[in-house]
């Protein structure tokens, strides 16, 4: 069987290094390969935006099966593309059609989604440049802090949280009328600050069955102790040490079963990964957000969690049959600490040589924003590697990857110390 996986960062990595392991007779191809998926995946040169290039790759390279890493190629409708090409009627695809991908690609539809089924979340206004006094007054007439949401995807750094009116209605203006996350921010949903702690959980869905995978914690603001601003993630723990039964059964009652029902009662067609952003209220948890894909960096902690064959899951899963699996997973904590380019979010430098890869012990490295550089692996991205580790206890699994995160060097690398503080 030939696999497409279309993506390149350190999530796609952990994708194409655990199907590498299966049992199944598998050739990997990746678009735009980076060094360390090269060690386990074949590259394809791909815009994964063209969707007629993508046509074009299937057919060339015979893929049965694609896996779509990143929001953007869901959002834009490239599984509906394959499911209705008739030249690529054998082809399965694990992601949603463009009508489910509008969780994550519209916070206001994945907001009125949950309030038509009763889903817990924060409570919430939207506005557009046309309200904007409205959403002054709005804030005018609220009590701080104040969560604003860019409406659209922004690359995990759409979410701004203020203390004061002031900064609220400054930022307010900046998204609607400066667009300062482009296109996502031409609609703002302000919502309630919920306090509490956060955590992310992960959903294979085929349709009509569901398997809940490993439970994850990640880390998104660039300073330790969570200051500073949003990043795509700066690190992950899994398990979260704080989910006992009740409140796994909780949430799986109150929010995970209303959200696969809700889907099928709409007939949305729906096959893939849906990842549910949560936050423990004192132990009522409710919904923050909805992605419609793996995370990152939480997939390269729960991947390699998972004991069954990979692809055993996906074939399953593109077959609607995910019922008959048993999912088995390693109780064992696994930590992913995130190397970053200096100056990330915001600008950085790239190209810089990376030392000391080849020194890592006892720990999987998943690469990002690498690249070649003639023979040197050199910096190509904000986040540049996930130094992943695994141990009984999570300061076990904490400790490996620090100690070899110190043998590992590039210009300005940065990374925060205090992952898995809060647990």
């Amino acid at each position: 069987m030939n696999v497409l996986i279309i993506g390149n960062g350190a999530r796609e990595h952990a994708f194409a290094k655990k199907i590498n392991m299966s049992k199944h007779d598998v050739d990997i191809y990746v678009s735009n390969a980076n060094p360390g998926i090269l060690k386990v995946a074949k590259s394809v040169d791909l815009d994964i935006t063209n969707f007629n290039a993508i046509k074009d790759c299937i057919v060339d390279l015979k893929i049965s099966l694609v896996i779509v890493g990143p929001e953007i190629p869901l959002i834009n409708g490239i599984c509906d593309f394959i499911n209705n090409d008739k030249l690529l009627s054998n082809v399965k695809v694990i992601g949603p059609s463009k009508a489910g991908s509008k969780l994550e690609g519209s916070k206001q539809f994945a907001k009125n989604f949950m309030k038509k089924h009763n889903i817990p979340t924060a409570s919430y206004m939207c506005f557009d440049k046309s309200t904007l006094d409205q959403g002054i007054k709005f804030i005018n007439n609220s009590n701080p802090p104040f969560v604003l949401k860019a409406d659209g995807p922004a690359a995990g750094k759409g979410v701004i949280i203020v203390d004061t009116r002031d900064e609220a209605i400054f930022n307010l203006k900046d998204m609607l009328v400066n667009l300062k996350f482009g296109k996502a921010s031409q609609k703002v949903i302000i919502e309630e600050f919920l306090s509490g702690i956060e955590m992310s959980c992960f959903v294979l869905f085929d349709g009509a069955n569901y398997k809940i995978m490993p439970y994850a914690k990640d880390y998104k603001r660039i300073g330790e102790g969570d200051k500073g601003l949003n990043t795509g993630g700066m690190g992950s723990i899994s398990p979260v040490n704080f989910l006992d039964k009740e409140l796994k059964d909780k949430i799986e009652q109150e929010i995970i079963k209303p959200t696969i029902n809700g889907i099928i009662k709409e007939k949305i067609n729906y096959t893939g990964f849906i990842f549910i952003g949560l936050i423990n209220v004192d132990r009522q948890p409710k919904v923050i957000e909805y992605n419609v894909r793996m995370g990152d960096p939480e997939t390269q902690v729960v991947l390699p969690r998972i004991k069954n064959d990979f692809m055993d899951l996906l074939i399953s899963c593109s077959n609607q049959d995910l019922d008959k699996i048993d999912l088995k997973i390693d109780s064992n904590y696994y930590a992913n600490v995130v190397l970053a380019s200096e100056g990330y979010p915001e600008e950085y430098k790239k190209g810089l040589e990376i030392s000391g890869l080849n020194e890592v012990e006892d720990s999987i490295i998943f690469h990002a924003g690498t690249t070649l550089d003639k023979d040197k692996i050199v910096t190509n991205g904000g986040r540049v590697l996930s130094v992943v580790s695994s141990s009984k206890t999570m300061n076990g699994a904490l400790i490996k990857s620090y100690k070899n995160i110190d043998k590992i060097d590039f210009k300005g690398k940065v990374f925060r110390k205090d992952i898995g503080f809060d647990l």
